[in-house]
């Protein structure tokens, strides 16, 4: 199938599935005599893992890693669950840090009048006052 087909197959951009392949996160799709790309379901499989890894934030390199032990016969599931487990610790890090970004600016908001006049609570925050 060409890459039009493979994009709405998968819900990537034809783009996104030519950076994939050039990255070396998918294996290549054979050339047609025309120089066309001729994906396989091989191919397809490796482009839904990508693009579902990317929506819950995987990065490129986590990506790569996912693929391959999809198309490793001998892959352990341990293997698999701990890049899991590595995302989620991840993400938790970032929700933290979240929390805190999202309590201080509350704070700013419910301590700054939002009137006419100079005094500003947030300014006072932003310059440490």
């Amino acid at each position: 199938m060409n890459i039009s087909q493979a994009s709405s197959l998968t819900g990537l951009s034809a783009k996104s599935i030519r950076f994939y392949e050039d990255k070396g996160i998918i294996t290549p799709p054979r050339r047609l005599n025309n120089g066309y790309r001729d994906y396989q379901e091989s191919q397809l499989e490796q482009l839904k893992i990508v693009a579902r890894a990317r929506m819950v934030g995987f990065h490129l390199d986590e990506c790569k890693a996912l693929v391959e032990l999809a198309s490793d016969p001998c892959r352990t599931s341990y293997k698999v669950k701990e890049t899991t487990k590595a995302k989620l610790a991840e993400v938790d890090k970032k929700l933290a840090e979240l929390t805190l970004i999202r309590q201080q600016l509350v704070e700013w908001i419910n301590e700054c009048p939002g009137d006419n006049g100079p005094n500003c609570p947030i300014i006072d925050g932003l310059t440490g006052q």
